[in-house]
């Protein structure tokens, strides 16, 4: 198989990313050879952004939670805790936080760092209703990750790390991306949405042949 590089673009609060997630985990073990790049995308990069989209931060929570159930169904596990997160007394968490531990993991321990990061980050929200937007429990996910907390803590605090997430999201508007989860495969093949596991086996196989 020629080289085949998957750019996958998703957030970290990204309901549907969080299925999609799991899926390429499948696909790499399938396809080892395929290179999969993480790649930030912040659906509420600031406080504002809930403004915007629903008219008040306050006012998300219940149509984020409507989300929430069409991935559950999307997901292959069904691991959504959302009676849970109905529950949970903080407001809905931002992107910017969370996209920072991972790409700050990434550079600490390469992209698979940057994986067990953004899974471990999701896994708090999603499942255990924790808020992914406060630092202890990004400290803990990334301890629980094992990568080395130290090094990763210089890269989190650093103008570093926070252009490489600015430069995924100058990437976002190159590409033309709206939505995630979204797969771009060699620059110029893109798959959106969180798509079964034996269409994305399908796509790379295609790429490859034209490719070749």
């Amino acid at each position: 198989m020629n080289k085949i590089t998957i750019e996958f673009f998703h957030d970290v609060i990204c309901s549907f990313c969080f299925p999609m997630s799991y899926r390429m985990r499948k696909l790499f073990e399938l396809m080892p050879e395929v290179e999969i790049v993480h790649r930030s995308f912040a659906l509420v990069k600031t406080e504002a952004d809930f403004d915007a989209m629903f008219g008040s931060r306050a006012k998300a929570k219940d149509e984020i939670l409507t989300h929430w159930s069409q991935a559950n169904f999307n997901d292959d596990l069904h691991r959504f805790n959302i009676a849970g997160m109905k529950k949970a007394d903080f407001p809905f968490p931002t992107s910017m936080k969370g996209l920072l531990a991972c790409k700050a993991a990434g550079l600490t321990a390469g992209q698979g760092g940057y994986w067990d990061v953004f899974d471990a980050i999701q896994n708090a929200l999603f499942v255990e209703n924790r808020n992914v937007e406060d630092q202890s429990v990004i400290d803990d996910c990334v301890r629980a990750s094992g990568i080395d907390f130290d090094t990763w803590q210089r890269h989190y605090q650093s103008q570093e790390t926070l252009d490489a997430v600015e430069n995924d999201l100058q990437l976002v508007k190159e590409y033309q991306i709206t939505s995630v989860p979204t797969l771009v495969i060699n620059g110029k093949h893109r798959i959106n949405g969180a798509q079964p596991l034996s269409r994305l086996v399908k796509a790379v196989q295609d790429v490859a042949a034209e490719d070749k």
